[in-house]
């Protein structure tokens, strides 16, 4: 896959972040793509400057998405890039 801007380790979702994509219908795979090539989502620009720097020193990197029907999802991928995680962002 082209323009992939880190490894995400293993992929793993929380229950709520699974039932949430059901609900919605849509695919998590289209998210982990935008999250992995480096389209943070709904992030501040100082928030999408801070995943900029992560990616290059190797610290923890988070984006925000909102799902067709208003849900809010986040991708976190762990600083050593050991796993990337679907969740809510209440489950945090």
């Amino acid at each position: 896959v082209s323009g992939i801007k880190f490894e995400p380790g293993q992929i793993v979702a929380t229950p709520g972040a699974l039932a949430a994509f059901e609900a919605s219908g849509e695919e998590p795979l289209t998210f982990l793509h935008r999250h992995l090539s480096g389209d943070w989502g709904d992030l501040s620009a100082g928030d999408k400057q801070e995943n900029e720097l992560s990616v290059r020193e190797g610290f923890r990197i988070l984006s925000a998405y909102t799902l067709s029907d208003g849900t809010k999802i986040w991708i976190i991928t762990e600083a050593d890039r050991s796993a990337t995680t679907f969740l809510l962002p209440e489950e945090y």
